[in-house]
């Protein structure tokens, strides 16, 4: 018979809860345009309402890993985030302005 996951959860020692949540938060601040979307609970057609396009278009935009970065920061204004553009060096990381006036 299959768990629940509170019962799992239950039988997890502490360092497992803590590595189990510390890679829960890492996969929420790092996911794919088409899981973004979803979890801000927003269709590919309501998106497609909120830029003006076809639902298609929204599809292939999910789909495409190379685009340009007015597009990127339309589709999430559209969200209602603000795109912001991080280098990131051994040393620190550093913000990116240059695409703010796009």
């Amino acid at each position: 018979m299959a768990k629940s996951f509170k019962e799992l959860r239950a039988g997890m020692s502490a360092e497992a809860v803590r590595l189990s949540e510390e890679k829960s938060d890492e996969m929420l601040l790092s996911m794919p345009l088409n899981e973004l979307r979803a979890a801000k609970k927003l269709s590919q057609e309501s998106m497609a309402q909120l830029l003006n396009k076809k639902q298609a278009n929204i599809s292939r935009l999910e789909k495409n890993t190379d685009m340009y970065i007015s597009t990127l920061k339309s589709y999430i204004e559209a969200m209602g985030g603000t795109l912001d553009i991080v280098a990131s060096f051994p040393d620190g990381r550093v913000s990116i302005n240059q695409f703010h006036s796009i």
